[in-house]
């Protein structure tokens, strides 16, 4: 694969049609209005794991993924997950292809890649709303649609941060963070990677 000229991927991922599921493309269309720097690339990948985990494979230094994650926390809190990445050397189960499921995704990129993954990190939210049985629910509640403009502030805090220095802890870190993997879907998060605003 060719490097990407980004050094930098911020990554929306979400359903939309699922209330507070939206929140990583809701995030993304946020900064269109206050834009990062030309070293970041910015993407909402909505449900599209399998695209993410390609974009994964394309030279990036560090990947920050926006999700909404249930984690135990009021709605609304953010929380900053450094998840331990996989080696490649297991069997990587295809993503949904109606579902973004984070742990799915970098498994498949580790498998796919020659390349070690970037590093990765997840600015979640703490969802409010949720559909019942799938039932379709455009539209994020006002507790998480508060968070958006509070993850864009994160975002431009951690940013520079990583540019600067992509193993940098950014300035979003304190150890106190759920360290239950089941909680967002993810492997372990590394201690002291994390926090919750």
């Amino acid at each position: 694969m060719t490097r990407s000229a980004a050094r930098l991927l911020v990554a929306g991922v979400g359903n939309i049609f699922l209330a507070d599921d939206a929140f990583g493309p809701e995030v993304i269309r946020a900064l269109d209005r206050r834009p990062l720097p030309a070293e970041v690339r910015v993407r909402d990948f909505g449900i599209r794991g399998i695209d993410l985990a390609y974009e994964l494979l394309d030279g990036y230094d560090t990947a920050v993924l926006v999700d909404a994650s249930v984690r135990g926390h009021r709605p609304g809190t953010l929380s900053l997950i450094e998840p331990e990445l996989p080696d490649g050397s297991g069997v990587a189960a295809p993503p949904e292809a109606h579902g973004m499921d984070p742990a799915k995704v970098l498994a498949l990129a580790a498998h796919l890649g020659d390349e070690p993954l970037p590093r990765v990190l997840v600015l979640a939210c703490e969802p409010e709303a949720g559909p019942r049985d799938d039932d379709i629910a455009p539209g994020i509640s006002a507790t998480v649609r508060d968070a958006v403009e509070r993850a864009v502030t994160a975002l431009h805090t951690m940013v520079p941060v990583l540019l600067a220095d992509p193993a940098a802890t950014p300035p979003l870190s304190r150890p106190d963070e759920s360290t239950d993997p089941s909680a967002a879907g993810l492997p372990q998060p590394v201690a002291g990677g994390v926090e919750d605003r």
